[in-house]
């Protein structure tokens, strides 16, 4: 994928999240179930970086669950983030503006034993792209941590097949970009469009590979069919240099 491709895909999730981020935010009142699950094996006393948090709901829930260590979200769109702060009083919480797509990460200095990116990456067009932010993370991972990310199956619902939409509605050419990427709209208080990539196993196992991890655990959940949702849990591969 070129870069001017590849920008125009980040263009047309940056102006649905800042169009329609409050209206999103409003469908996202609770937490995946397999996000749910994630939270069982999270200890209380972890940092926690949590990338693309969106509106923070999954931080309200490590705060309900006794989560004593602190926690750093990160998003790029500040309607969502509006939403994110409101966490209960006390709570060893902090929000920043931060597009992951940009190559400037400094705005995240120190490292983490767990970094989680629920339905996030699906949204990152072009390798090169995703390579640059699992490298981001990487670099600001501990050794003996974990990252905990989920991307979105929306091929396994043929409601979801429903609302893919050609790509010429955003002056776009479905000859310009890369399989598995599609165009879905959006039809809650407005008609909008979101980006979004289907993973492939054997796709993230690659991504993995290059980025310097190794897939330890997945496993799938969400939906009406409990699949809509692809989980995987990655460590650093000790053995690659």
């Amino acid at each position: 994928m070129d870069k001017e491709t590849t920008a125009k895909l980040i263009e047309v999730n940056r102006q649905f999240y800042q169009k329609f981020g409050a209206a999103f935010s409003r469908t996202r009142g609770r937490i995946q179930p397999g996000v749910r699950k994630i939270l069982g094996r999270i200890g209380r006393d972890a940092p926690l970086l949590d990338v693309g948090c969106g509106n923070g709901e999954f931080i309200r829930q490590l705060a309900a669950n006794g989560h004593r260590a602190p926690v750093l979200g990160v998003d790029f769109s500040l309607p969502l983030l509006e939403d994110a702060v409101r966490i209960p009083n006390g709570f060893p919480a902090t929000f920043r503006v931060l597009d992951i797509t940009s190559p400037n990460w400094s705005l995240i200095p120190d490292t983490y034993s767990l970094i989680t990116c629920f339905a996030t990456l699906h949204h990152i067009p072009s390798e090169e792209i995703r390579l640059r932010i699992l490298r981001n993370i990487h670099e600001r991972l501990t050794d003996d941590g974990e990252f905990i990310f989920s991307s979105w199956q929306f091929l396994r619902s043929e409601r979801l097949m429903k609302r893919i939409q050609p790509w010429e509605v955003v002056n776009m050419d479905a000859a310009d970009v890369d399989e598995g990427d599609y165009l879905l709209d959006w039809r809650s208080e407005g008609t909008g469009y979101r980006y979004a990539h289907q993973y492939s196993e054997t796709e993230l196992r690659a991504l993995a590979a290059k980025s310097g991890f190794e897939v330890i655990e997945h496993f799938y959940s969400d939906g009406a069919t409990g699949d809509l949702g692809l989980y995987q849990i990655w460590a650093k591969n000790k053995y690659k240099s």
